[in-house]
């Protein structure tokens, strides 16, 4: 049977629906409680961590995104960020790539926590053997600790910057990887590691290797809607080969359907009985790990929109700024900003903002549509007000759009 065939606009308005994005207008939302935080999570299924905080740490914007300003110290509180000292609702792994997850999905990752790790790490582990049993057995011990509080002798300080740490600190990342050790909550964004064997709930079931990944597979494709082999693939960073008999079995299964999309010019897969929004209307601010556009290769297929986020870019090569957020508007990613936060100064300041070329026309009504969520991103920060004093395309007009006629 020849698959059905689905327009560019008609993919755009599907995998923003099936994202959460639909509706996503500042001023227009609903409900930021703890619950709204567990449903939004769990409809993406993970948020993906990051450390740069020149705007805010990129876990807390896909939620700023879908349910506009929320209190902060609800998702820390549901994290254990900060808060609490025991094994909550939420822990971490490499579900993406560092990831918040639910407890209740730790099996759903067994297969990963027992398939080697790359082969330099392995031989380390190997040759590092007796430090890493007594690391477990420190945690086990002592109970839930920061890896910068560990006792061992051979846990010190080292100069240097990020990556000079001590062996017994690379230790922890081997246990983590391993799932010896469970993340338990952060303290100042450092993680807090427990015994797994003394914190994970008793009676989680063996979910076997191909269960797990048509299970990984089958929310993928929930979460994005439509997607190619590759998208399903890159949400839980799964190899091809795996996804690709998930997908089959999904198929045969009758819960995705094969479709063809204009221009993909690959094969595409959405999950039956997603509807087609006839319009979408939203605006919003995406974090560069925001999975509508973490995969850049589905963002510039979808949107044909190249991206970027450009804090690993030599300052001399940057075109767009440093923290590039896009910049979403109805059905298409319209432009980017660079944001940083001036907590100092009270100042959300816009240090670089760029239209897209196909939308280089409409730059002043995009501004517009723009400026309330710039406004609101900067409230939910605690600062005052808005700037725009960078270069970029766009600049002018959204510098005009902030200040109001």
């Amino acid at each position: 049977m020849t698959p059905r065939t689905i327009s560019a606009p008609q993919a755009r308005r599907i995998a923003i629906a099936a994202g959460g994005l639909d509706g996503a207008i500042p001023g227009e939302r609903g409900r930021t409680g703890a619950r709204t935080l567990e449903r939004a999570i769990g409809r993406l299924g993970l948020l993906q961590l990051d450390s740069v905080n020149v705007f805010e740490r990129s876990h807390y914007l896909p939620l700023l995104s879908r349910i506009g300003p929320y209190d902060r110290t609800v998702l820390d509180r549901l994290l254990h960020h900060d808060h609490g000292r025991g094994l909550g609702g939420y822990t971490e792994y490499v579900a993406h790539e560092a990831a918040v997850i639910p407890v209740a999905d730790w099996p759903l990752w067994a297969w990963k926590r027992e398939q080697p790790m790359q082969p330099s790490t392995e031989a380390w582990a190997a040759e590092h053997a007796g430090l890493i049993d007594d690391v477990l057995a420190e945690f086990a011990e002592r109970g839930p600790l920061r890896p910068s509080e560990m006792e061992h002798p051979e846990h010190q300080r080292l100069p240097g910057g990020w990556w000079n740490k001590s062996d017994a600190y690379w230790a922890t990342s081997v246990l983590f990887r391993r799932g010896q050790l469970v993340t338990v909550g952060r303290t100042r964004f450092e993680r807090r590691y427990a015994a797994a064997d003394a914190v994970l709930p008793d009676g989680q079931p063996r979910v076997d290797r191909a269960d797990a990944q048509r299970e990984l597979v089958r929310r993928a494709a929930r979460a994005f809607g439509i997607a190619t082999l590759d998208d399903l693939a890159d949400y839980h960073r799964l190899k091809i080969a795996d996804a690709r008999v998930a997908v089959a079995e999904l198929v045969d299964a009758g819960e995705l359907e094969p479709v063809a999309v204009d221009g993909w010019g690959r094969p595409a897969y959405l999950t039956v009985g997603t509807r087609v929004p006839r319009r979408i209307r939203s605006t919003a601010l995406l974090s560069p790990f925001d999975p509508l556009v973490w995969f850049r290769p589905r963002a510039e297929r979808i949107f044909g929109f190249a991206y970027r986020i450009s804090i690993y870019t030599p300052a001399a090569q940057r075109q767009h700024g440093y923290y590039v957020l896009p910049v979403l508007v109805d059905d298409e990613l319209v432009g980017r900003v660079d944001l940083k936060s001036d907590r100092k100064a009270g100042i959300l300041r816009v240090q670089h903002a760029t239209v897209e070329p196909g939308h280089a026309d409409r730059a002043g009504e995009l501004a517009a549509r723009l400026a309330p969520s710039l406004a609101e991103a900067a409230a939910w920060q605690g600062l005052d007000r808005v700037e725009v004093a960078g270069p970029g395309t766009w600049a002018r007009e959204v510098a005009g759009a902030v200040v109001g006629p």
